[in-house]
């Protein structure tokens, strides 16, 4: 069925390494801005729903709203190489659900190279967390320079694992050329009350047509680990 404005959402991308904190980023969201945008979810893993099954159990959605897309792949081929998948997803949601203002749609854990296409999503959130390293924003790479917002997430987590947040954000900032940063805990409402103000804000921008998806650029050369636990070593060209 072809999009309307009727029944074409705001598609929000949220990517970033394993254990970043997108499950729980996008719980967050949806917890707090469900009382005012209309929501709904698909989230991708290579054979399970097990993170959409978590955004159920949290109550965050009607659980109808939340659905999971089986990769059968490396993460990043369906939020990139062919959104196929995706796309009939999300497509399927706003469909059943019309109108939604915003779908989002998470990536599966990948690395720090996975980036969404602009086929698929208008704008994209990048998770780091400090437990990742108090280095990995100034590492760089396509979805940190160049992602619509970078969340620098569980900073409550900072002296724990003895990260320097506000250098890190720094740094973040120094890779992203003005682009925003945003440090973010769960346990914080200022950087809560931050994070529901910028997705309210994008919101808007995509409804009245100013804002123009990105594609942050192509893929570096990475590896995975397949089922034999041979690694595999693969470059995207687009």
């Amino acid at each position: 069925m072809p999009d309307t404005p009727e029944t074409r959402s705001f598609r929000l991308g949220v990517a970033g390494p394993v254990g970043t904190g997108k499950s729980s980023l996008i719980a967050t969201i949806c917890r707090e801005l469900a009382g005012e945008l209309r929501l709904g979810v698909i989230t991708n893993d290579i054979y399970t729903d097990e993170d959409a099954r978590l955004l159920r159990s949290a109550g965050v959605l009607d659980p109808a709203r939340i659905r999971a897309v089986e990769t059968g792949a490396c993460p990043h081929t369906a939020i990139r190489d062919d959104v196929t998948p995706n796309l009939i997803a999300v497509e399927d949601l706003e469909r059943d659900f019309a109108p939604l203002d915003v779908v989002l749609v998470e990536s599966g854990g990948d690395n720090l190279t996975a980036t969404f296409s602009p086929a698929l999503v208008d704008a994209q959130i990048f998770v780091l967390d400090v437990a990742g390293g108090g280095d990995v924003a100034r590492k760089g790479g396509p979805g940190i320079a160049r992602a619509d917002l970078l969340v620098v997430n569980k900073t409550d987590l900072a002296p724990y694992v003895e990260v320097d947040v506000d250098r890190m954000v720094k740094d973040a900032e120094a890779a992203r050329d003005g682009k925003p940063v945003l440090a973010l805990s769960r346990k914080d409402p200022a950087s809560i009350g931050r994070l529901k103000e910028w997705v309210r804000s994008m919101t808007n921008v995509v409804r009245t047509g100013d804002h123009t998806p990105i594609d942050p650029g192509p893929m570096a050369p990475h590896s995975h680990v397949g089922e034999d636990g041979t690694v595999i070593t693969h470059v995207h060209t687009h």
